[in-house]
């Protein structure tokens, strides 16, 4: 076979399109890596959590010796009298100290550290909640780009329809066979068709900015569709009670809200003892070079250890109105996690039932699609036989695209409400991701 130079460029041209569509495909499993690097919301999260789990080391501390050294350096001018003379004082000193302080019975630091345990512990199941929300975050986005992408095409082809049957009414006006009133009428519809083809475009763009800015990239190529093979019995369902059990135990959200009465019932325990006494054990070591006029010719050096006790007496009511504010906090912190188990229940439900009733929406819709192919197939017949026209035949194929849209609509919402029920769940993991992503084929 002889290629000529002509021939050449074009197969090299085709050759290097279709690596470069392969480079920038963009899988879901691909744009997750991707918003994991650039999504700002879970970055956000990230650095909380980072911040959160410093509040744990930060109320150790209060709790573990406490060592500082301390420095003066001064000098000093007076006058010393001894009787009726009187003698000048001029000389410079220095005062050194070496301090050791352990808290031994500190009611106030405990619940400091326990407060800065709930925290972290809160911090975490925080952040594992928003790890978890990014996965649905992105697939909603994902989905959404394709479903406007879908809809640019239904409603390229209802204007199409509509083109071409404005053409065929012209022709019909010009052999005296249609009316103005119909041309007017298919151009008016013509019009509105062509303004929900740039409505379609604009919602294709506002999505694929949406999703953008999660993966932290333009999306100019083209995503992973569904599969033909779609098998919506291919999640298997626990019962009811089941999901419900887990939702209690491991959601995110009830997670975080009971270690936030945790730490509301350590912060009454921590205000509480500001009626507590204090107890430290303190341990210095001084040297004294000059440092006063009393040792004005003097150098010391001298160690002493022993306890401190703190009594708190009076503090102007200050520590009643603490712990009455923190006990109402804590109240409130209770009836928080009461509302969001609720919420969550809710959302449980919903999303358990949309998986059930989503099923049998799949099934309708499939045969929906089968009858739109086979009216396709029957009016192609008919045009070859004469009896019905192109017309005819694209409104067909606006019938068949609409259920498959309609279908892969359905088929999103199915695996939406998978995702949205392992959320709830807090049962969400990389694994339920990839079983999504298998959902998924490749076109390019």
């Amino acid at each position: 076979m002889i290629f000529t130079r002509k021939k050449i460029s074009v197969l090299v041209c085709a050759i290097l399109l279709s690596q470069a569509n392969h480079v920038h495909a963009l899988s879901l499993l691909d744009a997750y890596e991707a918003a994991l690097q650039h999504d700002p919301i879970y970055r956000s999260a990230l650095h909380e959590n980072e911040a959160g789990q410093q509040a744990k080391a930060i109320g150790l501390a209060s709790l573990l010796p406490n060592l500082a050294i301390t420095h003066s350096q001064n000098k000093n001018t007076g006058t010393l009298d001894i009787g009726a003379s009187s003698q000048p004082l001029n000389f410079d000193g220095q005062v050194s100290s070496l301090t050791l302080r352990q808290p031994l019975i500190n009611m106030e630091a405990v619940a400091g550290y326990n407060i800065g345990k709930a925290q972290a512990d809160s911090s975490r199941a925080k952040f594992t909640g928003r790890s978890q929300q990014l996965v649905v975050r992105l697939v909603e986005a994902y989905v959404e780009t394709l479903l406007a992408q879908d809809h640019v095409k239904l409603a390229e082809t209802q204007r199409d329809s509509l083109e071409e049957l404005k053409r065929v009414n012209e022709r019909m006006l010009q052999k005296g066979e249609g009316t103005t009133t119909d041309v007017l009428e298919t151009q008016s519809k013509y019009a509105i068709a062509q303004a929900r083809v740039i409505e379609a475009n604009d919602e294709l763009e506002g999505a694929q900015l949406k999703l953008g800015a999660i993966v932290g990239q333009k999306i100019t190529t083209r995503l992973d569709r569904l599969s033909d093979t779609f098998s919506s019995k291919a999640i298997q369902l626990q019962d009811y009670d089941s999901w419900q059990a887990l939702a209690l135990e491991r959601n995110a959200e009830l997670a975080t809200q009971r270690h936030a009465v945790t730490s509301g019932k350590e912060e009454i325990k921590k205000s509480h003892a500001g009626h507590a006494p204090r107890v430290d054990l303190v341990a210095s070591l001084t040297r004294n070079k000059r440092g006063s006029f009393i040792t004005q010719n003097q150098d010391a050096e001298f160690a002493t250890i022993g306890f401190e006790v703190n009594m708190p007496l009076y503090a102007g009511g200050r520590v009643n109105a603490i712990t009455a504010q923190a006990k109402a906090n804590h109240a409130r912190a209770e009836a928080d996690l009461d509302a969001i188990t609720d919420k969550v229940l809710v959302e449980l439900r919903k999303q358990y039932n949309l998986l059930l009733s989503g099923i049998k929406r799949i099934e309708s819709l499939e045969l929906a699609v089968k009858s739109a192919e086979l009216l396709v197939e029957a009016t192609q017949k008919s045009i070859r036989g004469g009896i019905r026209i192109n017309l005819n035949l694209l409104d067909a194929q606006q019938q068949l695209h609409t259920a498959r849209r309609d279908l892969a609509q359905a088929r999103y919402n199915y695996l939406l409400a998978y995702l949205r029920l392992q959320l709830a769940a807090g049962t969400l993991i990389l694994d339920d991701l990839r079983n999504i992503t298998g959902y998924f084929i490749s076109h390019h």
